[in-house]
């Protein structure tokens, strides 16, 4: 079986070999064989360090493909189903759950650190990424972690929906709940990014400001929903014209960093939400004062993967998805095979394309 292997942290390139196995599908998982997976940003972290994995790692989460095998004790989905892959499988049991954030479950991510899923090598161990790895052709993951969709979906579009859409149409749908004829600003125009544009438009937001210091990026947000779109180094003269100096009533950061975290409160008024979507490095502190938390009354909330029970978001997403509320095809910048992932990589890492999708034979 092929797969891209990551040995050591900051490897220039990924080893793409064709010799990987599975573990054994355990009585209650799945195995999928993945059709489609996305060349996301959070995979660029694992790279550099930024997001801690178990070495050696097969990375990719974003993914879809068909159900090839279930275990004994799985009923939610059998042989042929199309899936998403859940990176953050609920167990139903823990504290988390039981408050209604499954998304913050981490039964199942505790156990991708000690249970290495691949070998490769005659036998040598290897995990997968966040316990999924979809940059292999198959992967084992717990029932959680296999949620079935519409086989009409395709299998490219149901791979955004298992990471970057979810995570960026959620933070504006369930974690920001941006009312109806609000004002919000998007620092970071990827993936993520405009999918919290497309969200914030979903909900009926009437001011939409995109911020990316590539201007390259900025027509593409505009077609997806923004209404505005400008420079970091602009933004002071649009939040002047567009609102009068007030600020913005949400300021999401798709970026990862305390610099972009900073634009996004700079951005919003007082009193408004600082939406936290982009994962950064443990290191990296936002440099806010115990005077200006309290003072300007600003709300700083987290949105892991945009806060969804992906149970009922990613059907939800493609149903919305096939109505033509998102447009999630132009999202998608090239459509590469597998052997072309260390390229993909490489132009990830330039912040020019939106997603790039590997499609496997």
């Amino acid at each position: 079986m092929r797969g891209a292997l990551l040995h050591a942290v900051g490897d220039d390139r990924l080893d793409i070999r064709d010799d990987l196995t599975l573990a054994p599908v355990g009585p209650a998982d799945v195995r999928i064989r993945i059709r489609a997976t996305g060349v996301c940003h959070s995979d660029l972290s694992a790279i550099s360090g930024v997001l801690p994995m178990p070495l050696p790692v097969v990375l990719g989460h974003e993914g879809a493909g068909v159900v090839v095998e279930t275990g004994e004790r799985v009923t939610s989905v059998s042989p042929g189903d199309h899936v998403v892959v859940n990176w953050t499988p609920a167990c139903d049991t823990c504290s988390n759950c039981l408050a209604g954030q499954p998304f913050l479950c981490m039964k199942y991510m505790k156990d991708a650190f000690v249970n290495a899923r691949f070998r490769y090598d005659g036998g040598t161990p290897a995990y997968g990424m966040a316990g999924c790895g979809t940059w292999a052709e198959e992967i084992v993951v717990p029932w959680q972690g296999a949620v079935r969709i519409d086989p009409e979906l395709p299998f490219e579009i149901a791979a955004l929906i298992g990471c970057g859409v979810t995570t960026g149409v959620g933070a504006a749908l369930n974690t920001a709940r941006v009312r109806p004829g609000s004002t919000v600003a998007v620092v970071g125009c990827g993936g993520v990014g405009l999918s919290v544009v497309q969200g914030a438009r979903v909900c009926g937001a009437t001011t939409i400001l995109a911020i990316d210091p590539l201007e390259s990026k900025h027509e593409p947000a505009l077609k997806l929903g923004a209404t505005h779109a400008v420079t970091p180094d602009r933004l002071s003269d649009a939040v002047r014209t567009i609102t009068g100096g007030r600020g913005f009533d949400y300021g999401f950061e798709a970026v990862g960093g305390s610099a972009t975290i900073m634009t996004a409160w700079k951005a919003t008024r007082r009193g408004g939400d600082v939406i936290v979507v982009g994962a950064g490095a443990s290191d990296d502190l936002v440099p806010l004062s115990a005077f200006n938390l309290l003072f300007e009354g600003k709300n700083i909330l987290s949105s892991l993967y945009g806060g969804a029970d992906v149970r009922r978001d990613f059907p939800l997403l493609a149903e919305l998805y096939k109505a033509g509320k998102l447009d999630l095809e132009s999202m998608i910048t090239t459509r590469l095979p597998l052997s072309n992932l260390n390229g993909a990589i490489n132009a990830l890492k330039t912040g020019e394309p939106l997603r790039q999708i590997i499609l496997m034979d």
